[in-house]
């Protein structure tokens, strides 16, 4: 992770971002939302409410106390179906009348290889899902939400979730929890997949933003510096389960052992859920193969000839 020296704003304070958006962080600060969610609110008159966040009173007061004179909520938007995330829309919807909007519910946009994971059972996982989760209308990949004075263009990007969405608006990108300047991405399958993952990212860096909105933490400048970053860090972690593996065949937490010796023994299975995610992907680019039917505790080998496959 990348921590930043930046300090929080201040909790239920709707602040100004420019580009007609507004910002209020959540009084959920932890390990995994740092400082806490942002929701951002989008307009001057009709509003969107971008990731209403944690299903908090104090959140819910602060977001309806931020609409001034002529102002009210027309839409509410959810990037991914997380606790943190989803689950005050139903009730800002409740309050307003607005539509949730989304790309589907808790279990929408999983890959055919994280569905047969979680089919297999054991997988354990589900960080925080929003199982109650259920849109009112469901946005495809590339439509565009219009509102009296804003246009908003979803974008399928998932990798950290299977229904994450980011969102458009001219140069700025709602990014949610794909991409963050405080901290690498959270992939834990069968939640997470690394492949989508990638595949997002680059997805995301073609869309030329000028400036990153997440779901956690400060603005992200430089989203091409960001990305490049991210896809890199995985790239070294990625070299580091190879390498392992020539020792021969081995499970997520053996390879999590091996590879994060300094790891305190605490966080082990956390980083053996990301050697998992690693290794998924790495079957998917025919780089590694699964010793048995796949499930979360079986064995991979590296293919016969690794470098047919570079």
């Amino acid at each position: 992770m990348q921590a930043s020296a930046e300090m929080p704003p201040p909790v239920g304070v709707a602040r100004e971002m420019g580009n007609a958006i507004r910002a209020i962080l959540a009084p959920n600060p932890s390990p995994m939302t740092h400082w806490g969610t942002n929701t951002y609110l989008l307009g001057t008159r009709r509003l969107a409410v971008i990731d209403p966040g944690p299903d908090d009173p104090a959140h819910l007061a602060a977001i309806l106390r931020a609409l001034e004179p002529g102002q009210s909520i027309s839409h509410i938007l959810v990037t991914h179906a997380h606790l943190d995330h989803s689950p005050l829309a139903a009730r800002i919807s409740g309050e307003t009348g607005a539509p949730v909007m989304a790309y589907g519910d808790a279990e929408a946009g999983r890959s055919a290889v994280m569905a047969q994971l979680a089919e297999a059972g054991g997988i354990g996982g589900g960080e925080g899902v929003d199982t109650d989760f259920t849109p009112d209308l469901l946005l495809c990949d590339g439509e565009t939400v219009t509102g009296d004075d804003w246009q908003i263009t979803a974008h399928w990007t998932p990798g950290h979730f299977g229904n994450h969405l980011s969102f458009q608006w001219g140069g700025d990108v709602f990014s949610g929890d794909l991409v963050m300047g405080w901290a690498s991405t959270l992939i834990s399958p069968p939640d997470g997949d690394l492949t989508q993952f990638h595949a997002s990212c680059a997805r995301l860096g073609g869309l030329q933003a000028t400036r990153l909105l997440p779901g956690h933490g400060a603005p992200v400048a430089n989203p091409a510096a960001r990305i490049d970053w991210l896809r890199g860090h995985r790239d070294t972690r990625e070299r580091a389960i190879l390498g392992a593996l020539t020792d021969g065949p081995a499970d997520a937490h053996t390879l999590a052992a091996r590879i994060y010796s300094d790891t305190s023994p605490a966080l082990l299975p956390a980083a053996a859920r990301n050697v998992l995610a690693h290794l998924l992907d790495l079957m998917q680019k025919s780089r590694v193969t699964p010793l048995h039917p796949l499930r979360p505790d079986c064995a991979f080998s590296l293919m016969s000839d690794p470098e047919t496959h570079r």
